[in-house]
């Protein structure tokens, strides 16, 4: 079953531009939020269905 609701694409979306705005590889953006690289790559690809609470834990640690 596939989990990549336009939701969590567009999330993912945004975060990769982010993280590519910054300069950043998956491994150094993951350290600097404090998750794993995959985690984060899964995140990127939109095939995590986050929490309000973790979204919310990604955008303080992003400013």
């Amino acid at each position: 079953m596939d989990k990549r609701g336009p939701l969590n694409v567009t999330l993912g979306a945004n975060l990769r531009a982010i993280r590519q705005s910054r300069g950043l590889s998956q491994q150094d953006f993951a350290h600097h939020l404090g998750y794993d690289r995959t985690y984060v790559a899964s995140v990127e690809r939109g095939q995590r269905n986050l929490t309000l609470d973790t979204v919310s834990d990604l955008a303080d640690r992003l400013g």
